[in-house]
């Protein structure tokens, strides 16, 4: 039926159009036979005389394409500009109407066809607004995401070679020089070994943990305050214990409360910052309890995906990335790749006694600060990076801990000041495949004296007469494979030399010994291994293996006359790590 029959036998529609009556004397019978030769076009192209420069262009592509239900004359002409009779209003609207009727069916079928699962959804959206209003009502806070990661170790040491405890190295360390044997009601004294001695102190298979809370909290949506809690039992460990310090693991953590007492299964504040930016390209930090990688633009290393010894998480030079926690304040700039970072912590910024040589003495910018300032240069690619940095360390009680040998510690710690240079690397594959990423890093310090100083206190340990300067080095190579044997799981090793004596300005004074006496030998190796399990999204089990070939250096040396008599003493170890991220 054409479009003016169907209006004819529908008056209800053209009385819907007519604001009066229509009489049948009134109906333009032309008109209407006119608009009944029209044909329905499927292109606005189709019309010879509408161009894309008219003003309704759009609207009536609109209507064609979309609808369907513009006509034009049999002629192939539109006539835009010609008045439009109400008969043919009529028969638009009704060709549009049923168009939309058509829609309309379509969508009552589809609805029918898919009713069951329909109502899933309106299910699972009701749920899911359920769900959010009792989030609302019951969140902490609207600005606060909280993150947390709790690690588990068991693991143990076994100790090697035979050399023994020399007795400027008891002085040195504390660690007995002889012990009582097994004759007699007493027993003869006898020399002690190393060996003996972190059996005794680090010998046994222990369980510790390691827990961490964030609270990441931002006010505009581009700063970041964040309070970490943490929380440990790592200070009598295995790991990091007193003989031993460079098998120390990175989570190892106990609360330090004072006066040399470590507070075991203490909740501390481990993080307290605020992070937040200036202008495009500067981002600032400063906080209470902040250390000095958290205001680096670049951490230059992609080693490890899993920490095993502390020893390497310090990019190679753990005298110029000494981590060090306390008071301080940093700025970063950063375009593009390159970025330039500038920082400054204090250990002790929170104690008021500034007197050098008393107890508890500390505050900012003094003798007693344990401070660091650093500057790093840096530029990152893709999948690889690149940073040189300098780090001014003084009032270094603290700062050197565990992070090299006796020696190397005992030159850093009483030191005027501390002059350190690190030079870091990594870059990493497209893909994972047998190609692992590389990670290495190299640093060198020089310790500067001012005037005579006895190292060590009254021990007397190592005269400084005559000595102007003391330098020490320290190195590491990172390999990780992602995706190894199971999507997810990860392998790693690394080998290198944690920090280490090299030279004194007038020959080594080593343990009372002559200013010439004998020739440094201190250096030492590290190795670990580790393969992470990656259980679940929030969990991984590492079981690690790591070994030191002479993680005392020089004090553990046979070197002669200065040195303990014996082989040298080495250690290895392993544990099983399990870390929960929620």
């Amino acid at each position: 039926m054409k479009l003016f029959q169907q209006l004819l036998v529908a008056p209800a529609a053209l009385g819907l159009l007519a604001p009066v009556a229509v009489q049948a004397a009134e109906l333009n019978i032309d008109s209407v036979n006119k608009y009944a030769a029209e044909e329905q076009v499927t292109s606005i192209n189709q019309f010879s005389d509408v161009k894309p420069t008219d003003w309704a262009f759009q609207a009536l592509s609109n209507l064609i394409e979309r609808y369907g239900c513009v006509a034009g004359y049999p002629n192939g002409t539109y006539k835009g500009g010609q008045a439009m009779t109400r008969y043919e209003a009529a028969a638009l609207l009704n060709a549009c109407l049923d168009r939309i009727t058509e829609v309309t069916d379509e969508l009552k079928r589809l609805m029918a066809e898919f009713e069951k699962e329909l109502a899933v959804l309106r299910g699972r959206v009701d749920g899911l607004e359920a769900k959010v209003g009792e989030l609302e009502a019951t969140q902490f806070s609207t600005t606060t995401k909280l993150t947390g990661k709790a690690t588990f170790i068991m693991g143990a040491n076994s100790y090697g070679g035979n050399a023994q405890v020399s007795p400027a190295a008891s002085l040195a360390t504390g660690v007995p020089a002889f012990v009582t044997g097994p004759f007699g009601p007493l027993g003869p004294v006898v020399p002690n070994t190393w060996q003996n001695q972190a059996r005794q102190t680090q010998g046994a298979t222990a369980f510790n943990y390691d827990i961490q809370l964030n609270f990441d909290t931002s006010f505009t949506g581009k700063d970041l305050l964040r309070t970490r809690l943490r929380a440990g039992n790592f200070a009598q460990s295995p790991f990091g214990g007193p003989t031993v310090g460079l098998n120390a693991t990175e989570a190892g953590f106990e609360e330090f409360c004072g006066l040399g007492v470590d507070c075991g299964d203490v909740v501390a504040i481990n993080r307290l910052f605020y992070q937040f930016p200036l202008g495009s390209n500067f981002t600032a930090t400063i906080g209470g309890r902040v250390r000095q990688d958290d205001m680096l633009a670049v951490w230059p290393s992609a080693y490890p995906a899993d920490t095993v010894l502390d020893i390497f998480t310090y990019a190679g030079a753990p005298g110029t990335y000494s981590l060090n926690l306390g008071a301080g304040g940093g700025l970063w700039w950063k375009s593009g790749g390159f970025s330039i970072s500038a920082n400054y912590v204090s250990a002790n910024g929170d104690v008021g006694n500034p007197i050098a040589g008393t107890a508890n003495c500390g505050g900012i910018g003094n003798a007693c600060s344990s401070q660091t300032g650093t500057g790093q240069i840096a530029y990152t690619g893709s999948n690889w990076g690149i940073a040189a940095a300098y780090t001014y360390s003084s009032g270094g009680a603290g700062l050197y801990t565990g992070n090299g040998t006796p020696l190397a510690t005992i030159f850093q710690t009483n030191a005027a000041a501390t002059n350190s240079v690190g030079i870091s690397a990594y870059w990493q594959p497209s893909n994972s495949g047998w190609v692992p990423s590389i990670s290495a890093g190299w640093g060198i310090n020089r310790s500067n004296y001012n005037g005579t100083t006895n190292l060590n206190g009254a021990a007397n340990l190592v005269s400084t007469t005559g000595i102007t300067n003391a330098t020490s080095q320290s190195w590491y190579v990172g390999l990780q494979w992602d995706d190894v044997f199971i999507k997810g799981n990860s392998a790693g090793m690394a080998v290198g030399q944690p920090t280490f004596l090299t030279s004194v300005s007038a020959g080594p004074a080593v343990f009372g010994g002559p200013a010439a006496a004998t020739a440094i030998v201190d250096g030492n190796y590290a190795w670990e291994w580790w393969y992470k399990f990656q259980v679940t999204d929030n969990i991984s089990v590492t079981p690690a293996l790591y070994y030191l070939s002479a993680p005392l250096g020089q004090v553990s040396k046979n070197v002669g006359a200065i040195g303990p008599v014996g082989s040298d003493f080495n250690n290895f170890g392993g544990f099983i790590k399990t870390t929960f991220k929620f």
